[in-house]
């Protein structure tokens, strides 16, 4: 069975939570790979609304085993409230297990995190400051504490002996940068070790055995690929690499054992914090659209900022990603638009250029291209199949479709499961085989639909 991996495409935000809801229910166990408390994926059951910060999304269903992978940076503060808000509402949480070498999130981190936002002013990254990228920071400089370290206090008191006299003298430099003692944290975190103790496991043989028992594992990342750290508009990104790659670092899987990279992405664009945005709407049809998008962020309730879609980092996402497939979400938001532009290409320095420039300072100098396209008034959250979409729907999707070069299989239309347009086929990556198997396997294999095909429905 095989590994799938469900990445962003854009900035974030793009709908990942309802892409693994909607998948989960055909896999055994889902894994978060990378970020921290600083994520937050919302899920729609019904009437129900699902925040989650740091357990996968599968969490909802009770025949998966979920993975916080060593990868993730772990505020146990949060993933305790968590488990509590779901077990309240009648969410079974036996099954969570966190990697025993993922990072452990402290006090320190956040209050380092606002400080420094705050001393950077006008030109802050815009972070949730949530501790997060002081906590990539230690994990790289070989000063981090980890999950284990909560579960003996020898250890524990040690190593933060080692870090926290630095701490507060970095802390003593920025503008209400507050002191810690070591006392109390080291009581804070033995009562995280001790509530957090059945939950702790070495995760990357948990995902191991599983792929060799057949399981279907799906690996979820956080955040998007404009936002990686190598990859992204630096440095107005996140402290990890939300990009599939990052699964096989985070998650404890080798790049063999991907059959299938899932792309994420909206009808629209959204980003949060700040840096360089060129389709950014700041008319009244990006205040409609954030409206009726919800496009306001689940861990810090500010308002996304919005943008018309933008093909240009989509090409770029879809190659380092190796993606297979797409989801489209939210295509019922653009219903009522009476005109929908995409951007296709930039305008840079007197030249036309499609490639995407990761440069923070090139991507600021860039305008947009746009295509233009017809928009629908009619409301389209009872589609089930793509025929049923109006025809400037499906033109939409197509154009998406073509720009992206792979094809589209999902398409939402609404937040709940059910309000989902599924293709049947779902291309994967296979593994290698003998040429005379191949051969035999090859005969009667369905081909791929064309993009205009799938979008006519």
């Amino acid at each position: 069975m095989p590994a799938t991996v469900i990445v962003g495409l854009q900035w974030g935000d793009e709908g990942k939570g309802k892409t693994t809801d909607f998948l989960a229910e055909q896999v055994a166990m889902a894994v978060r790979y990378q970020g921290g408390d600083n994520a937050g994926h919302t899920v729609v059951l019904g009437d129900e609304v699902f925040k989650l910060r740091l357990t996968p999304s599968g969490v909802l269903y009770p025949h998966i085993a979920c993975i916080i992978g060593p990868g993730v940076v772990v505020n146990p503060a949060t993933l305790i409230a968590e488990l509590d808000m779901l077990t309240e509402r009648g969410i079974n949480t036996a099954k969570v297990r966190v990697s025993r070498n993922a990072h452990v999130t402290m006090p320190y981190h956040v209050a380092l995190d606002r400080a420094v936002e705050a001393r950077l002013g006008a030109e802050k990254v815009g972070t949730t400051t949530r501790g997060i990228g002081p906590t990539y920071a230690d994990r790289a400089l070989r000063v981090g504490l980890r999950m284990e370290d909560l579960l003996d206090e020898a250890t524990f008191r040690h190593r933060l002996g080692k870090v926290l006299p630095d701490k507060n003298a970095w802390l003593a430099t920025l503008p209400g940068g507050e002191q810690f003692e070591a006392e109390p944290l080291v009581e804070l975190a033995m009562a995280w070790g001790a509530r957090l103790r059945p939950n702790l496991a070495d995760t990357t043989w948990l995902v191991q055995d599983a792929l060799r028992r057949g399981d279907h594992v799906l690996l979820e990342g956080a955040q998007g690929t404009l936002l990686d750290i190598d990859h992204g508009s630096y440095p107005f990104v996140t402290s990890s690499s939300p990009i599939a790659g990052g699964a096989c670092t985070g998650g404890g899987i080798g790049p063999l054992q991907v059959d299938e990279v899932i792309g994420v992405m909206k009808a629209y664009t959204t980003r949060v914090g700040s840096g360089p945005y060129p389709t950014e709407l700041t008319d009244a049809i990006g205040d409609g659209i954030a409206e009726r998008g919800h496009e306001f962020g689940t861990v810090t309730g500010r308002r996304r900022r919005v943008g018309w879609f933008d093909a240009v980092p989509l090409r770029y996402a879809v190659a380092v990603n190796s993606v297979s497939a797409i989801m489209l979400n939210k295509l019922d938001i653009l219903s009522g638009i009476d005109e929908i532009c995409l951007c296709v290409a930039y305008q840079l320095d007197g030249e036309r250029i499609e490639s995407w420039p990761s440069s923070s300072e090139v991507l600021g100098r860039a305008t947009p291209i746009y295509e233009r396209f017809r928009g629908w008034s009619e409301p389209i959250h009872g589609a089930r199949t793509l025929a049923e979409l109006p025809e400037n729907a499906r033109r939409y999707v197509t154009a998406l479709e073509e720009m992206a070069g792979v094809p589209i299989v999902l398409v939402s239309v609404g937040p709940e499961r059910t309000q989902t347009i599924e293709r049947a086929y779902r291309p994967m990556r296979h593994r290698a085989i003998g040429p005379a198997v191949a051969s035999l396997a090859g005969a009667g294999k369905r081909q791929p639909e064309t993009a205009r095909t799938v979008a006519a429905g």
